[in-house]
């Protein structure tokens, strides 16, 4: 049985605040509907390997307030709750609890914006660390980079997008 770790909530205001935060803008040429599309499919971010078994927990239509379940790199799970949503353009959850206490505090922001040629998809991650990573402190940045910046790279893969800088 899995144990489980509360989270304390954030808000939009700890995007700007946190000392951890990797925002990454993510051009696609893809419009915002198609990505919105598969951020609420019923297996979101499913094309990101190390990122699965994500589900949303509460019913259709999705909003404030609506519950999601992901598992990242294969074994810690996480249980989120959306405190903003404006349809087909942004989200943002708060981690409420999680299966590690890696974190006092994890929220993720994802922002759709149309461009002439598709979308920016800007995903921002932002956190304090908790019991397990503030003893590492600054050491924590270079492996949070590459574990994000796969996320980015499997995004860019998915939506067939082959050129431009790898976040």
């Amino acid at each position: 049985m899995t144990r489980w770790f509360d989270l304390a909530p954030c808000d939009g205001d700890f995007f700007g605040s946190a000392s951890f935060r990797y925002s990454y803008p993510i051009e696609l040429p893809v419009s915002s509907e198609q990505v919105w599309a598969g951020l609420t499919s019923d297996e979101p971010l499913s094309w990101c390997r190390l990122l699965s078994h994500g589900r949303y927990t509460s019913e259709r239509p999705f909003g404030v307030g609506t519950t999601r379940t992901i598992r990242a790199a294969g074994l810690l799970r996480l249980r989120e709750r959306f405190f903003r949503w404006d349809e087909g353009r942004r989200q943002s959850f708060t981690v409420v609890q999680a299966s590690l206490p890696m974190f006092r505090q994890f929220g993720e922001d994802y922002l759709l914006e149309p461009t002439p040629s598709g979308c920016r998809f800007t995903w921002t991650f932002a956190f304090e660390p908790g019991p397990l990573l503030k003893p590492v402190g600054p050491l924590a940045g270079p492996p949070n980079s590459v574990l994000f910046g796969a996320f980015v790279r499997d995004t860019r893969r998915h939506f067939a997008v082959t050129t431009g800088p790898t976040g």
